[in-house]
């Protein structure tokens, strides 16, 4: 892969098997541009060169389509994103898979207002954000992911009645987290941890997908 300074959508979607079309790639670019000045006045990230987010925050919510489109082919529901921050993985996830419904929730207010200027701009009807503790949140979903969120066994008890019945939680991890794993309640499995490789990037990732243990 070219360096990150030379990382494309284009590039990375093809490594990862995506396909982008026009339009959406058109998306991605303009909610890099929308994160790169929002983040000249707020904290959304602190990654401040926009060629190191491509690599760091794009690629890396990227890689989580086919693994998203593996466990859900039907390609379509309602999502929660907690601890979303500047709509990480949410708005990627919104522009690549516009059958999901996106709630982008987080505690700081600002960072929920740019996800719904990100929405306005873009036109993404399919995402939506709310400012707030995820406990306060309503709503039954049918994924309730997370990106360095908390731990596992906090990330599931915050959010355990925003899932639905056949719902699933999605953590993105770096290395595989064996002690949050281990420590996990007896009622919840981890049925699955998938090994990432995200273009242009040199550090490890992992998804972690949990469900309640269903008797």
């Amino acid at each position: 892969m070219p360096p990150p300074e030379e990382l494309t959508l284009e590039a990375v979607a093809e490594r990862l098997g995506i396909p982008l079309d026009p339009e959406a790639a058109s998306k991605l670019r303009g909610y890099l541009k929308l994160l790169a000045r929002w983040n000249e006045t707020y904290n959304l990230t602190a990654v401040r060169d926009p060629a190191q987010m491509v690599a760091q925050h794009l690629a890396d919510c990227m890689a989580v389509i086919p693994a998203l489109r593996r466990q859900r082919p039907n390609g379509e529901g309602r999502m929660l994103d907690v601890g979303s921050g500047g709509g990480l993985p949410g708005v990627v996830i919104a522009i690549l898979s516009t059958g999901w419904k996106v709630t982008c929730v987080d505690a700081v207010g600002k960072k929920a207002a740019f996800v719904r200027q990100v929405a306005a701009e873009l036109q993404l009807p399919n995402l939506h954000a709310e400012h707030g503790r995820v406990e306060r949140c309503t709503g039954s979903y049918e994924i309730v992911a997370s990106r360095a969120f908390a731990t596992l066994p906090e990330f599931c008890r915050l959010t355990r009645d925003r899932l639905s019945d056949e719902g699933a939680w999605l953590a993105m991890k770096g290395l595989v987290p064996h002690d949050e794993l281990n420590a996990l309640p007896s009622d919840i499995e981890a049925f699955h941890v998938e090994q990432l490789d995200v273009p242009g990037l040199q550090a490890r990732r992992c998804l972690v997908w949990m469900r309640p243990v269903r008797r």
